[in-house]
C-alpha cells in the first residue's frame, strides 16, 4: 500500500520490506537527530494492522501468544511472539488494548498469515479478528514527543516513543501538522542502536526469542502453556540458546554498508575464515556512524575482533553467552 506522504518534497522510496514508504527525505542524519530530539514523525503505514474484539479477546490471546495478557490493563503496551511448535519465532506483535478492543501491527505483509492462524484457533471463543490495514496506519512517535493524538486514533506507549493508530485518511493532515517526516532509515538506525530485533532481519527460520534478548520483554516465563513453550521452557532451565544477538560498530572507512546476509568471521582468520554468523540488521547513525546487528555463534568470546565480509567490525555483548 503506498503511502500518500510519498509526495512529500525530497521523497525517496523504500526498497523491500519497507516497500510503500519513504526510506528518506533527503537527509538522512536530519531526520536521526530529529527524532533523537523527540520531534517528527515516522510514517510506518506500510504495516499490518490486525485487530481483536469480542469479551474473551485478553483470555484467548494469553493462550496463543508468549506474553501474559489475560490481565492486561487498557492502554498498556506490550509486545509478543507467536511461535512454531518447535519453538521457532513466527510473527512478532506489537499490542495494545484500549478497553474494547486489541490492536496490534506487524510486519508488512504478514498480517494474512497471522489471521489465518488467529482464526483456526478461535473454537468456542467470543471473539471477532479483523485486518484493519486498508483503514488504519501506524505512525511512529520519537521518546519526547508532544504531538497530540487526535481523535479516533489509538496509541500505544513504549520507553523508545509511541505508535499510533490512526485512521488512515487523516494521515496527510496529521504529518503536515506534526512533522518533520522521517524515513524508515532514520527509524532503522535507531532501532538497531537500540538493540531491538525484528522479525524477517534478525530472524531466520530456526530463531528461538533467547537467541535475540527476547525473553522478558516478548516472553513471560511464569505463564501457562502456548505453543512452542516446551522449547522456551526447555532452553531456559536446562541449556543455552546455540546464537546470541551483538551489536556491531563497523569500520568507518567503508563505503558500503554489509548487507543483511553477510557473512560474519573472526578477524584473525581473515575473510577466508570459518563463518561464524551473519549480519541482520545495518545502519548509518548520525553519531555513531555505521553500525549493525549480528547473529553470531554462542561461544564466539565477547572481546573478538571480527568481520563483516571485508568491514572490521568491534561488538557489543546485547544477549550474554
Amino acid at each position: 500500500m503506498k503511502s500518500p506522504l510519498l509526495s512529500l518534497p525530497g521523497a525517496v522510496p523504500a526498497e523491500g520490506r519497507d516497500e510503500g514508504v519513504a526510506a528518506h527525505y533527503g537527509d538522512l542524519f536530519r531526520e536521526q537527530r530529529a527524532l533523537a530530539d523527540g520531534s517528527g514523525l515516522v510514517d510506518l503505514s506500510h504495516r499490518g494492522v490486525v485487530t481483536v474484539t469480542g469479551s474473551d479477546r485478553l483470555a484467548w490471546l494469553h493462550l496463543l501468544i508468549t506474553q501474559h495478557v489475560s490481565e492486561l490493563a487498557p492502554g498498556q503496551a506490550t509486545e509478543s511472539l507467536i511461535l512454531t511448535a518447535n519453538g521457532h519465532i513466527e510473527h512478532a506483535l506489537y499490542l495494545v488494548d484500549d478497553g474494547e478492543t486489541v490492536w496490534m501491527h506487524v510486519e508488512p505483509g504478514t498480517q494474512g498469515e497471522l489471521i489465518a492462524y488467529l482464526e483456526s484457533m478461535k473454537f468456542f471463543y467470543r471473539v471477532e479478528v479483523a485486518d484493519r490495514t486498508e483503514d488504519y496506519a501506524v505512525v511512529y512517535l520519537p521518546a519526547g514527543s508532544i504531538a497530540e493524538v487526535p481523535d479516533g486514533a489509538t496509541v500505544r506507549e513504549t520507553p523508545y516513543g509511541r505508535d499510533l493508530f490512526l485512521p488512515r485518511e487523516g494521515l496527510e493532515a496529521y504529518a503536515a501538522a506534526h512533522g518533520p517526516a522521517a524515513g524508515v532509515l532514520a527509524y532503522e538506525a535507531l532501532r538497531v542502536e537500540g538493540h531491538r530485533p525484528r522479525l524477517g532481519f534478525e530472524t531466520d527460520h530456526r530463531t528461538i526469542p533467547h537467541e535475540l534478548g527476547w525473553i522478558g520483554t516478548a516472553v513471560h516465563l511464569q505463564k501457562g502453556c502456548y505453543r512452542g513453550q516446551e522449547t522456551v521452557a526447555r532452553v531456559q532451565n536446562l541449556g543455552k540458546p546455540p546464537r546470541r544477538l551483538v551489536f556491531l560498530h563497523l569500520d568507518g572507512s567503508e563505503v558500503l554498508l554489509p548487507g543483511h546476509g553477510t557473512p560474519v568471521r573472526l578477524a584473525a582468520d581473515g575473510a577466508e575464515g570459518r563463518q561464524l554468523g551473519f549480519i541482520t540488521s545495518s545502519a548509518r547513525h548520525h553519531e555513531l556512524g555505521p553500525i549493525a546487528l549480528a547473529l553470531v555463534k554462542r561461544n564466539v568470546a565477547v572481546d573478538a575482533e571480527l568481520l563483516a565480509g571485508d568491514t572490521a567490525a568491534a561488538q557489543e555483548t546485547v544477549v550474554e553467552p
